[in-house]
């Protein structure tokens, strides 16, 4: 059995594959994530490799208020919820151009 997780729109957010360390996952865009880790270096981490570069970020359950925890998940969600609709526009455009032909 896997780490939870949670999606929206059957898509990760956050993660807990981490949490034998003590972390959770965010996935985040890269600058949200840099803008947390500036702020709170002590709790949000970036994930190695690419997929931190690519805005998946470790949050330090331990150095986590209830509140932040929620902020940042909240936050992660929205930005999933957008990258969402983004895509979904995307492939509507892609079979309209189809049908087109």
């Amino acid at each position: 059995m896997g780490a939870a997780d949670f999606r929206v729109g059957g898509r990760i957010f956050a993660t807990l594959a981490a949490q034998s360390l003590g972390y959770g996952n965010l996935m985040l865009s890269p600058e949200v994530q840099a803008e947390f880790v500036s702020e709170l270096p002590n709790v949000f981490i970036p994930i190695a490799g690419g997929w931190g570069r690519m805005g998946a970020t470790h949050i330090r359950l331990a150095a986590a208020n209830e509140d932040l925890l929620a902020g940042a998940l909240r936050t992660a969600w929205k930005i999933r919820l957008e990258k969402n609709a983004s895509a979904k526009k995307g492939s509507a455009k892609g079979r309209k151009r189809g049908r087109e032909r």
